[in-house]
């Protein structure tokens, strides 16, 4: 079996190739990244290592698509997945000639060796105004969603595959339900079996944490080197919640739908923490100062209640429902949400630095 994984080099993709080869060694690994995070770069020869052919390159370069030897499945895991991207300055063009025609090259490509497609997608396809406005109450320390309440695809459990993609999204989400259903469109009209994962927040040790992405690994990193933090939005209050998942828990179900033949499974799954595995900001300011003691002075106790308006995309609560997911594939995550931030904080102790290699 050969697999071609788009962004290989990036924190979600190396972390699942590492985990692929563990539960099956015999897998060939071909993988493409323009390196275009910081930080990225550091996994190359590791990944070189252990017998992955890494190329340097692009998803929108044809000419370096029609080298690559025919692969039997194409992980795709290739994107800029900034909700903010195209509206913080960036460019927007780029945000969707990457993410969007940069799937559509790998589609094609699919079609030209009868390969399978996987697409890690995201929760941010989901509908900002339909989650804005669920009924969120809160208490000192996190919104949270009332036990009893439930409508159309959401409960106390998190959101499910049925809940509104209604825009706005953001141009970063559309980019992906936009991928989404170009991916289901080729498979059927092509006959290659194509696999949609939309995945609640990643977390783990080495990712290339950042305000805008990564929030688990960046708030921890600048709390341990005593960076200046800030809550934004929500009155400066830090209630808002989101879920965690390692990016290690999807590789037994991805080798599983690589295997899979039939139609009877759902093509679109989330894949999340879930509430189990969920915490504000406020909770992961109070277990950093558990584990590491109180912020360095100039971070400064003023900046962690600072209150700007909600800035665009901003929502309370964002947990993912993956019931449909152990039900169809009797999936579930295994890394704790403890787990998940004592490893971060180990390999923070380990990499001082870690925040200088991946600014910018």
């Amino acid at each position: 079996m050969k697999i071609l994984v788009t962004g290989i080099c990036g924190f979600a993709a190396s972390v699942l190739v590492r985990s692929l080869l563990e539960h099956r060694p015999d897998l060939t690994i071909i993988g493409i990244d323009n390196l275009s995070r910081k930080g990225s770069e550091t996994n190359i020869e590791p990944l070189r290592a252990l017998g992955c052919e890494i190329r340097i390159g692009d998803v929108r370069d044809l000419s370096l698509l029609d080298s690559l030897p025919d692969c039997n499945w194409i992980l795709d895991c290739a994107a800029n997945p900034s909700v903010l991207a195209g509206v913080d300055g960036s460019s927007s063009r780029d945000l969707v000639d990457q993410n969007l025609y940069g799937t559509v090259n790998l589609l094609e490509l699919c079609k030209k060796w009868n390969a399978g497609f996987t697409l890690m997608s995201t929760s941010r396809v989901y509908s900002i105004a339909a989650m804005a406005a669920l009924p969120i109450s809160h208490s000192a320390r996190r919104f949270e969603m009332p036990p009893t309440a439930s409508g159309p695809g959401w409960s106390h459990a998190g959101i499910t595959e049925g809940f509104s993609t209604q825009p706005p999204i953001s141009l970063y989400g559309s980019t992906k339900l936009c991928s989404e259903w170009l991916a289901l469109e080729y498979g059927e009209a092509f006959g290659f079996p194509v696999w949609i994962n939309r995945c609640g927040v990643l977390a783990g040790a080495g990712q290339f944490g950042k305000a805008d992405q990564g929030i688990f690994s960046y708030w921890i990193h600048s709390w341990m080197a005593g960076r200046p933090l800030r809550y934004i939005g929500f009155g400066g209050s830090g209630l808002q919640v989101r879920d965690c998942l390692h990016p290690r828990d999807l590789a037994s179900v991805l080798l599983r739908q690589i295997d899979h033949r039939g139609n009877d499974k759902p093509r679109i799954v989330n894949f999340s923490g879930g509430i189990q595995n969920s915490m504000s900001l406020k909770e992961l300011s109070s277990w950093c100062a558990d584990k590491s003691g109180s912020a360095a002075p100039h971070n400064d106790p003023a900046l962690l209640s600072h209150s700007d308006a909600i800035r665009p995309f901003d929502i309370p609560w964002a947990i993912l429902d993956s019931s449909l997911a152990e039900k169809t594939w009797g999936w579930k995550p295994e890394a704790t949400l403890k787990m998940i931030l004592c490893e971060i904080h180990d390999h923070a102790m380990e990499n001082p630095s870690w925040l200088d290699l991946v600014a910018g």
